[in-house]
């Protein structure tokens, strides 16, 4: 007897039109604040700027894998796709990611160079595109925590992208201000060094969360060793073999096991009510909710007739 078990999560749709609408216009404005920077770091010959770009960069890509993942979460599974193209923002992630990630490298590297050989900077167009990269992030903040209800959690991860990428902004004018005031160029290298070391983390992080989900690696935060003891000590269950858990894509778990009962629960009603009592723990139990589990259950004598390993 086997059975899968999903709860439906019931979105309202205004509100996951609003969100989308949140998103896409944040994304507008953060993608034109980006190409201003690039314009602005190549007029101005500031490696901060540019670092600033490519920080903003991966705020673009977080906003877009947001984006996507509001578009994809609304568009039904299909006999081909049981998942519909919940992965796909998995596998965007992950490229965005290693571009990202080289990004990060280059600046870093770049700014040892322009330490030991600062070059000519303008401060003025720093100090302009900087104001510019500041004013977009305060816009697209405005428009993802502008409206009534409450923002879901890509919303509310993408607030986070782009406070972060704020701080950068503001680390350009600061720059700016002390060449401006000073003379001392070697500000540009010393800020886009402190770019690069908040780019190369994030990337890092965000790679290392995509190809797990890819490596179908066990769900961070969930110890199925502890869920097997927990379902080991439910009424009737003798144990619990290939047991594996995995995620489609972020936020997504699902489980699977074989779970061995007495033979009596064949036969006198109680499999079903102990099917329950599994759903019930591995979607309350643990720190990782699991709304997407299947379990296969065995009369004990089953063993023989199965082929392979059991885990």
């Amino acid at each position: 007897m086997s059975h899968g078990h999903g709860h439906g999560h019931g979105h309202g749709g205004a509100e996951l039109a609003q969100n989308r609408r949140r998103l896409a216009a944040a994304l507008a404005v953060t993608a034109t604040v980006l190409v201003a920077e690039a314009v602005g770091a190549f007029v101005s010959g500031s490696l901060a700027l540019l670092a600033d770009a490519g920080h903003m960069l991966t705020d673009v890509a977080g906003l877009t894998i947001a984006l996507i993942a509001a578009n994809l979460a609304a568009r039904p599974a299909s006999a081909q796709r049981t998942w519909g193209y919940r992965r796909a923002e998995v596998l965007a992630a992950t490229l965005q990611a290693a571009a990202l990630l080289a990004v990060g490298v280059f600046v870093l590297v770049e700014g040892v160079r322009r330490l030991l050989e600062p070059p000519e900077v303008s401060s003025g167009a720093m100090l302009v595109f900087g104001v510019i990269g500041l004013v977009g992030n305060v816009v697209a903040l405005w428009l993802l925590v502008r409206g009534e209800g409450r923002a879901n959690v890509n919303v509310r991860a993408a607030v986070l992208e782009v406070v972060n990428d704020g701080l950068g902004s503001v680390a350009v004018l600061v720059a700016a201000g002390v060449i401006a005031a000073t003379g001392w160029t070697r500000a540009d290298a010393v800020v886009s060094l402190l770019i690069g070391v908040l780019i190369v983390p994030r990337t890092v992080k965000l790679l290392r969360e995509t190809t797990s989900v890819l490596l179908e690696s066990t769900p961070p935060g969930l110890d199925l060793e502890d869920v097997r003891r927990h379902l080991l000590e439910l009424p009737h269950v003798h144990a619990v073999h290939d047991l594996h858990a995995s995620q489609i894509t972020s936020g997504l778990p699902v489980l699977s096991a074989h779970v061995v009962l007495d033979e009596s629960c064949f036969h006198d009603g109680h499999a079903p009510e102990i099917l329950d009592r599994l759903q019930a723990c591995v979607a309350e139990h643990f720190p990782v909710a699991v709304q997407h589990a299947t379990f296969q259950l065995e009369p004990v004598g089953h063993s023989g007739h199965e082929s392979g390993t059991h885990d």
